[in-house]
């Protein structure tokens, strides 16, 4: 919202800049590992991050609607290459027996973003202003830049993506079931997520200080849903997924005829968070076992999707 306010755009306009990303993070989903196949697979994620810093700053420096948007077209291309390719990497960076474990600690590093990045950045804005939540972002990318270049062994590119392979996992039918089911749900979570931060300016009329407690509520939630989710997951995938699906529509219903009161709305965007830590093992766990001879190439297509969706 402060976004907006400086930069004299509409709050619809300014979250047309998350649309903004997602399209260009889908095409670069899809084409990324295709186009990087002959580079090592190292210095592919070292320009992505690259790219995460230098959108991040080109963001702080924004002098209108046009030069945000092309700040947000960088991220996209960084976002979709980036987690079209890190978790089929990991398998290759530890050994066979430790997979699930290095799975799980990159899940707990977007937990951890979860709890951390929407308070503090909602906080921050407060103090010094969104342009220095976005050079404090860049700093961060930089860092991680910097940990890349110093840890990460060289991973020469292995067999070449091909196009080829979408056509064969569209075939399936159960493929084509879950994509439409990513496409329908994940629309309707971004769709009210998204604009979550002006339904409580705007409704319950929160403070800054309110509205970073109910998204540190969010976060919390969202990470106890991981868990929650796994073990609803591993009785079966597609119950976690509705459970998720009805969840966020009741809640949604339950803000819109009661989010007046900051109790409920607080309560309602907390279960929120839980209900969602439901989504991205669901579906990830329903792709693992309708295409687990095409891994990568099924990750690639659900991280497409969800941007789609987004």
């Amino acid at each position: 919202t402060s976004t907006a306010a400086d930069l004299s755009i509409s709050v619809g306009a300014a979250g047309q800049t998350v649309t903004v990303t997602s399209l260009v993070g889908v095409v670069a989903a899809i084409f990324t590992p295709i186009v990087t196949s002959r580079f090592d697979r190292r210095l592919v994620l070292w320009a992505l991050i690259s790219l995460l810093a230098g959108s991040s700053i080109l963001t702080a420096l924004a002098n209108g609607y046009a030069m945000l948007l092309a700040a947000r077209f960088l991220l996209g291309l960084s976002l979709g290459g980036f987690w079209s390719m890190a978790p089929a990497l990991s398998l290759r960076l530890v050994p066979v027996k430790s997979v699930p474990r290095a799975l799980a600690i990159i899940s707990a590093g977007v937990s951890a973003a979860f709890i951390g990045g929407g308070p503090l950045g909602a906080y921050l804005d407060s103090l010094i202003g969104w342009r220095m939540v976005f050079a404090l972002s860049a700093g961060l990318a930089g860092v991680a830049l910097l940990v890349l270049m110093a840890t990460m062994p060289s991973l020469p590119s292995q067999t070449a993506p091909k196009l080829g392979t979408l056509a064969v996992l569209l075939s399936r039918p159960s493929v084509r079931l879950m994509l439409i089911s990513v496409l329908i749900i994940i629309s309707g979570q971004f769709t009210g997520f998204t604009y979550i931060r002006p339904f409580l300016e705007q409704v319950p009329q929160l403070g800054v200080a309110a509205i970073t407690s109910v998204l540190l509520g969010y976060g919390v939630g969202n990470v106890i849903g991981n868990f929650a989710g796994g073990a609803v997951a591993a009785r079966g995938v597609k119950l976690a997924i509705v459970s998720f699906a009805l969840a966020v529509a009741a809640l949604a219903l339950v803000m819109t005829l009661f989010g007046a009161s900051p109790i409920v709305a607080g309560i309602a965007v907390a279960a929120w968070g839980f209900a969602f830590g439901f989504a991205p093992v669901g579906f990830q766990s329903w792709m693992v076992r309708i295409a687990a001879d095409h891994a990568e190439a099924a990750n690639r297509r659900l991280t497409a999707a969800f941007l789609v969706a987004i």
